[in-house]
């Protein structure tokens, strides 16, 4: 499993880098703020908006803590996308909001 900390994530965002940031968590943790630009794709809704995402394309996946963005890269990774687990999740996240 690919990993990045929440450090590298902000730095890439502060160079103007376009990533694609998936935040897994529910809606109402996302509500408490996210990272810029984040899509919202709860948990368990990631099996049925898997089709949405584009094999070519690289994505970050974040939680609160790590775990859930864990399974999920683990569960995308077997359907072959190029996903990265952003490690500390959340709770390691300094930098901006969007609420």
């Amino acid at each position: 499993m690919k990993r990045i900390t929440a450090k590298e994530v902000e730095q890439k965002l502060d160079n103007g880098e376009k990533l694609n940031i998936i935040d897994v968590r529910e809606v109402g943790e996302v509500a408490t703020g996210k990272i810029p630009l984040a899509i919202n794709i709860p948990l368990g809704l990631v099996e049925f908006k898997k089709q949405d995402l584009d094999k070519n394309e690289k994505y970050i996946i974040v939680c609160r803590s790590g775990g859930r963005s864990a399974q999920a890269v683990a569960f995308l990774e077997s359907y072959g996308y190029n996903v990265t687990n952003m490690d500390g999740g959340m709770l390691a996240w300094e930098g901006e909001l969007e609420f």
